[in-house]
């Protein structure tokens, strides 16, 4: 039972290390393409496609809509608890919007709904980011909060926002790239983080695995 336990663990941590490696070679190819005008591509004939996106950076003009704050816990930055930022951005001369994760801020350890101050931006502006399917899911400790505006929530669906929000929302999050004065840090974890380190699991199981077999023996 060890040895079957290992050995599949092993085969889970190599294809978690595949996985991270295939979005390394997207993440290459869609970098070295030119930045994207999204509010051209959003009035092109054909419709924005997610795996078409996804990695690319691009340019976005329109402004915040800041009455629609959500804040995503358990998203820390160097060992230091805090949260993502997220915000709608209405498309500049459009009814669309997309969600943008602006940056981070720390986590008050004394009162977690007690946020640091940030600024928004008001009126329309150029933003830059990189194109994200979704913002990422984390463990989900106890019942989600209420999804409403200045909500701290463990994650966060796309669907879910544009149906309480009623805003028509892309299929697609952007992480803001960009520098602009408001206190909030950008400092993104790679998407493909981590291929060395499920190597190295694969490795440890498999060498559990050969163990309990050697003692089997």
């Amino acid at each position: 039972m060890l040895v079957s336990l290992g050995i599949s663990l092993a085969q889970w941590q190599t294809r978690r290390g595949d996985q991270k490696q295939l979005i390394e070679i997207k993440l290459q190819k869609m970098q070295s393409e030119p930045m994207l005008d999204f509010n051209q591509a959003l009035h092109a004939s054909s419709p924005l496609q997610v795996d078409d996106l996804e990695y690319r950076h691009l340019a976005a003009r329109g402004k915040f809509i800041s009455a629609w704050p959500v804040y995503l816990d358990n998203r820390p930055l160097n060992g230091v608890a805090g949260y993502y930022v997220v915000m709608p951005f209405k498309i500049a001369e459009s009814e669309d919007a997309v969600l943008v994760a602006r940056g981070w801020l720390p986590r008050d350890p004394s009162d977690r709904s007690r946020l640091s101050p940030y600024l928004t931006p008001s009126g329309t502006i150029q933003l830059e980011g990189l194109v994200r399917r979704n913002f990422g899911h984390v463990l989900q400790l106890g019942d989600p909060a209420p999804l409403r505006p200045g909500a701290i929530l463990q994650n966060l669906g796309i669907t879910e926002l544009a149906a309480a929000s009623k805003l028509k929302l892309q299929p697609f999050v952007i992480e803001q790239t960009s520098n602009a004065e408001d206190h909030l840090l950008r400092d993104w974890p790679k998407p493909s983080l981590g291929i060395e380190r499920h190597r190295g699991y694969a490795f440890q199981w498999y060498a559990l695995a050969a163990m309990a077999l050697i003692f089997l023996l």
